[in-house]
């Protein structure tokens, strides 16, 4: 790149740093060795956590106490018999039986395949509402967002059948990004330990003196290190680390059908390890917003009728502008959840 390239994006870079920017090798400012050596990383995780708490300070009387004391205590909240057998059991079949446009990417032996809850989607599928507005889906996931915004949401297979192909690298444990966001997932199936269940630390989430000490540590060898996604800021760590940080061994979330699992991902979490070829499908739902926005809600995006288009706006966007952004998610034509 060349120098007046440089001073051109310099500005560009530099607003990057009160976003959700959080990439060391795609802004040299974030992946400057020299500014994250005076604190610029550790500045960046600990305002944004700490502006995350007073976000969720305000949405927090919409969860049960229950509810609230498993996420502070754990990052994540799993809750069985989501909802009713008979609405589960209609909402399960009307998935199984959609066919839809669908997206996909490949991780190694994981194929990761993706419908948007789109019109054409809930129009198809009208049992999709009884989860998709259900008011502790919304509260939890609010919360563990830290924003009151509506999360995005999808259907979701995740297809392992390539084991002629590299490990998937999201059975590393890791983090999402630097600052509080959620997903969540609503498994449609049993899920067994063998078949790549939702594995999290319990109370990775917190953001300790020992955690803010590694992090910031991280940042500065981060870009040496040979890891592409660490250094694209979704921080990996061993399994043997987790005790340096006062953290207790994984916790392998193998559940029933009909449970709702909400987190905190910037907890250390992974997706388990699979031992024979497997489809898993289920309900899921994402929200990150810029984590150095003062206020939880004020989000147009959020209402009806907008909310459900969003998904299909954000692909199209990323299409058009693949050269420039990217696109990991191709098309692959309509498709059936369980279809290999």
């Amino acid at each position: 790149m060349t120098s007046m390239m440089r001073s051109l994006l310099a500005p560009w870079w530099a607003a990057e740093l009160l976003t959700g920017a959080k990439s060391f090798l795609d802004n040299p400012i974030i992946g400057s060795q020299r500014l994250n050596a005076r604190g610029l990383h550790g500045w960046r995780v600990a305002t944004a956590h700490a502006m995350a708490a007073r976000r969720r300070a305000k949405l927090a009387k919409a969860l049960s106490p229950e509810d609230l004391a498993s996420f502070t205590e754990n990052g994540f909240v799993a809750v069985q018999n989501f909802l009713p057998p008979e609405t589960f059991a209609q909402l399960r079949d009307q998935i199984l039986a959609f066919e839809g446009p669908a997206r996909e990417m490949i991780q190694g032996h994981t194929i990761t395949r993706r419908y948007a809850i789109d019109p054409e989607a809930i129009r198809a599928i009208p049992a999709v509402t009884a989860f998709a507005d259900h008011p502790r889906f919304q509260a939890l996931a609010r919360y563990g967002a830290s924003f009151d915004v509506k999360p995005l949401l999808y259907i979701q297979s995740i297809l392992t059948h390539r084991f002629d192909a590299p490990p998937d690298p999201q059975i590393n444990l890791h983090a999402d990004t630097f600052h509080p966001t959620m997903k969540a997932w609503f498994f449609l199936q049993d899920v067994g330990e063998d078949d790549g269940p939702f594995t999290y630390v319990p109370g990775s989430h917190r953001l300790t003196p020992a955690r803010l000490e590694w992090e910031k540590k991280r940042s500065l060898s981060v870009r040496d290190e040979g890891d592409r996604l660490s250094a694209r800021g979704s921080f990996r760590i061993e399994r043997q680390h987790l005790a340096e940080l006062g953290l207790p061994q994984p916790m392998t979330l193998a559940v029933p059908a009909n449970t709702l699992v909400v987190a905190d991902t910037f907890g250390f979490h992974a997706r388990g390890e699979t031992r024979e070829p497997s489809t898993r499908i289920e309900l899921w739902a994402y929200n990150r917003r810029n984590p150095f926005t003062p206020y939880a809600g004020f989000d147009p995006g959020s209402i009806k009728g907008l909310a459900e288009r969003r998904i299909g706006a954000r692909w199209m966007t990323h299409d058009i502008l693949k050269r420039l952004i990217g696109q990991s998610w191709r098309k692959v034509g309509r498709k059936r959840p369980g279809d290999e």
